[in-house]
C-alpha cells in the first residue's frame, strides 16, 4: 500500500497551517500592539489560501480520495458529506476573511479587533477540517482502500503531467509561500521590514 497521496495532503496541511499561524500572529499584532498593518502581505496571505487549497487541494481530496472511498465503503459517508460541505463553505469564509482586509484598510487600521476576530474563525475552521481529515478520515482510507486505489489516488497527487495540477502550479505557489516568508516579519517570516509597536 501507498500512501503517497496522504503525505502530500499532510505536507499541504502544514503549509496551509504556517501561514494560518502567521497570519493570526499579524492579526495579534494589529490588534494588541497597534501594530501597522503591511495589507499587501495580508492580501498575499489570503491569494495564497485562495489559489492554492480552495482550488487546487480541496478538489484533488473530493474527486480523487473521497470518491475512492465511498467506491469501498458507506462506513465514513457522513463525514465524507461534512468535509465536501466544508471545502463548499471554504470560499464563503475566504470571502469574510477578504473583507475584513478590506474593512481593516478602510477604517485605516481602526477594525483591528473585528479583523482580528475574522482570520480566527477562519483558522478555528480550518484547523478543525484539517484535524477530522488526519484523524478520521486518513484512517479509514488506510483501512479501506486497496492497493489499486492507492496508485489511482497517488498518481492523481503525483500527475506531473496534468496541465492544471503539474509541477509548475505547484512551483507556481511554492514560490508564492516563499513570497509570503520573505515578506512577513521575524518571527513569522524572515522579512527585512520591521512592524511599529
Amino acid at each position: 500500500m501507498s500512501t503517497g497521496a496522504l503525505d502530500i495532503i499532510r505536507t499541504e496541511h502544514r503549509s496551509l497551517a504556517a501561514v494560518l499561524h502567521a497570519l493570526q500572529y499579524l492579526a495579534r499584532n494589529i490588534k494588541d500592539h497597534g501594530a501597522a498593518p503591511d495589507y499587501s502581505l495580508l492580501r498575499l496571505m489570503v491569494d495564497y489560501i485562495e489559489s492554492f487549497h480552495q482550488r487546487f487541494h480541496h478538489p484533488k481530496e473530493d474527486e480523487h480520495l473521497f470518491k475512492a472511498i465511498r467506491n469501498r465503503t458507506r462506513e465514513g459517508d457522513r463525514m465524507l458529506a461534512d468535509l465536501e460541505a466544508q471545502h463548499a463553505e471554504g470560499d464563503g469564509w475566504l470571502q469574510n476573511l477578504r473583507e475584513a482586509v478590506n474593512r481593516l484598510q478602510a477604517s485605516s487600521g481602526h477594525e483591528a479587533r473585528e479583523f482580528a476576530r475574522a482570520v480566527d474563525t477562519y483558522a478555528d475552521f480550518h484547523w478543525t477540517h484539517m484535524r477530522r481529515e488526519e484523524d478520521e478520515l486518513m484512517p479509514l482510507a488506510e483501512r479501506v482502500l486497496t492497493p489499486d486505489d492507492w496508485h489511482e489516488i497517488d498518481s492523481a497527487f503525483n500527475d506531473n503531467a496534468d496541465p492544471v495540477f503539474g509541477k509548475a502550479p505547484q512551483q507556481k505557489y511554492a514560490t508564492l509561500f516563499k513570497l509570503i516568508l520573505s515578506q512577513a516579519p521575524p518571527p513569522v517570516g524572515y522579512g527585512t521590514h520591521s512592524w511599529r509597536i
